[in-house]
Formats: C-alpha cells, sequence, structure tokens
C-alpha cells in the first residue's frame, strides 16, 4: 500500500527503500531538506498521518521532500535510527537527522514542524543560524563562541533541544560532567531529539568508564589478545574519552572473536557509541558497516 499520490512528481514524494536511502534521504538532505515517513501497512496511525504529511509537503512547494520507508520491507535504516513504534518521522539535513516526532499529529503541528524545518512561518531563521554557528563553534574547539551561541538560543527559545544538547556537549569539552548532566535535563525525559539522545549516551559512556587510565588496560590486552574483559573495559576507557573510533576497534574485536561474550555486551555497546558518535557519523556508518560484515558473514 502506498499513500502517495500517482500524480505527484517522484522528486517530491517518494516510495523509498534500505538500499535508496542513502541517495534518496543522506545526499538529498545537503541540498534540501527531506522528511522521512516510517511506517507499515498494518498501522492505522500511519494512514492518517502519511496523506496530512504529503498534504503538509505539497503545500510548502518544493521547500522540504518526503521519503516514505515501509519499515516490514525495509528493517536496516528504521533500526539504525531506533525506530520503536510508527509512525515515525525524522527531518534530515546536511546528511544529518535533526528533528522528529512519533504517532499521528494534528494537521497544525505537522505545519508548524515543517515550518521549523524550512525557516517557514512557524521557523525562526535567527534560531537556525546560530545552531549552525554554534555547531560550527564547537567543530572548531571555540568552546567560548558554541556558549554563547546555544546560550543566545535559548534567551530565544527555552525549550530548544538542540540548544539544550550543545551546551551540554560545551560542558562535557569542558570535562564538567556534573554540569552537563543538569544541562541535558532540561530537555524532556523522553525526548526523540538525536542530539539529546547523543548526549545521554556520552553522558552513560563516561559514567561506565574504568578507574585509572588506559594504560594498564592496554598493557593487559598486549600480554592476553583474548581477555574479552580487559579489552571491553579499555573501550569504555576510550569511549569516556571521546576516542569514539578505538572503542569501535576494539569491541567489534570482540565480536568477531565471541559474539555471544558477556550475553552480547559488545554489540550493546556498540549501538551505545553508535549513539553518542552521531548516527550518521563517519564513526558509525563505518563501524555499523563492519559490524554487520561480521554479524551476517
Amino acid at each position: 500500500m502506498t499513500f502517495a499520490d500517482p500524480t505527484l512528481s517522484d522528486d517530491l514524494i517518494k516510495e523509498g527503500t534500505d538500499a535508496s536511502f542513502m541517495t534518496d534521504v543522506v545526499e538529498a538532505s545537503k541540498t534540501q531538506p527531506v522528511i522521512v515517513d516510517f511506517w507499515a501497512t498494518w498501522c492505522g496511525p500511519c494512514r492518517t498521518l502519511g496523506p496530512a504529511l504529503e498534504k503538509a509537503v505539497r503545500a510548502a512547494k518544493g521547500a522540504v521532500k518526503m521519503v516514505k520507508i515501509d519499515v516490514d520491507a525495509n528493517p536496516a535504516y528504521a533500526g539504525q535510527l531506533r525506530v520503536q513504534s510508527i509512525p515515525t518521522v525524522y527531518a534530515f539535513v546536511n546528511g544529518q537527522p535533526v528533528d522528529g516526532f512519533q504517532g499521528a499529529i494534528p494537521d497544525s503541528q505537522i505545519k508548524a514542524f515543517i515550518d521549523k524545518l524550512t525557516g517557514g512561518e512557524g521557523g525562526s531563521t535567527e534560531t537556525a543560524q546560530l545552531l549552525e554557528l554554534g555547531e560550527e563553534s564547537l567543530s572548531l574547539n571555540d568552546m567560548g563562541g558554541a556558549a554563547q551561541a546555544f546560550a543566545h538560543v535559548l534567551s530565544i527559545e527555552p525549550e530548544n533541544e538542540k540548544a539544550i544538547a550543545g551546551m551540554a556537549r560545551v560542558y562535557l569539552a569542558g570535562g564538567d560532567r556534573e554540569q552537563a548532566l543538569q544541562t541535558i535535563a532540561m530537555a524532556p525525559q523522553d525526548s526523540k531529539e538525536p542530539a539529546v539522545q547523543s548526549v545521554r549516551a556520552q553522558l552513560a559512556l563516561s559514567a561506565n568508564a574504568p578507574a585509572g587510565g588506559s594504560a594498564e588496560l592496554e598493557a593487559k590486552v598486549a600480554a592476553d589478545p583474548n581477555d574479552h574483559q580487559a579489552r571491553f573495559d579499555l573501550a569504555e576507557a576510550q569511549s569516556a574519552a571521546g576516542d569514539f573510533k578505538g572503542a569501535v576497534d576494539n569491541l567489534l574485536h570482540i565480536v568477531k572473536a565471541d559474539r555471544e561474550w558477556n550475553d552480547q555486551a559488545a554489540r550493546k555497546q556498540l549501538l551505545t557509541i553508535f549513539e553518542a558518535a552521531g548516527l550518521t557519523s563517519d564513526v558509525s556508518r563505518d563501524g555499523r558497516r563492519r559490524l554487520s560484515s561480521i554479524l551476517f558473514s
């Protein structure tokens, strides 16, 4: 079943697949916002939300595109994005998920969602520019500039979850874990905002870091490469320090050697790291590819 209007251009609303996801969503969103509707034929609320979304996308007159993903036929990216119920909608910009919601919502909220994404009536160009400035400052390790940009957004929109997550990341980068915890607590506990989930995953990783540095653990792993517990502890220490690539390498080593070790602890820890690093980051993309290669080989 499809909710798409057959008279509508395929360039605006289309049925997507796992195979076409990178092209239809990730790459396409680098030039124009893309809304992804995860749905299924048996889902009642999907029958309500789907047509409403399509109507709103058409009303935006080309400012946004829409891709529909049947999760039964295409489970891969739904799993990677941790879609736990449907319908779930994500908005992608510049190759990354930036906003989303679950369940059928009223037309007014759909319009506000699209306006926010496209800078329309319900969106704020100033806010979007400040968030972009904050992200750029973080990437340049300019914590002062990032803090100023995110704080400015919060002065305009105190409940802006991207800005809340941004401020928490500033505190994390400065080593102030307690302030990061207090800041991210400003976001709703059930927030689906990817930036919020990423920070919470980073905080969970830092909370589980073993005592002491990595040097002793590295020595233990070098002495016995099959010491999975030592390698797992080393991965925890690396992820807590922000070395996601090193942690992923060690966890994949465990999964390859014994995927069932400690109730699949290595695979579960990998999923947390992918979330902390950002689901569309190079570390996560490469890690997911390598994990799939191991699990399905």
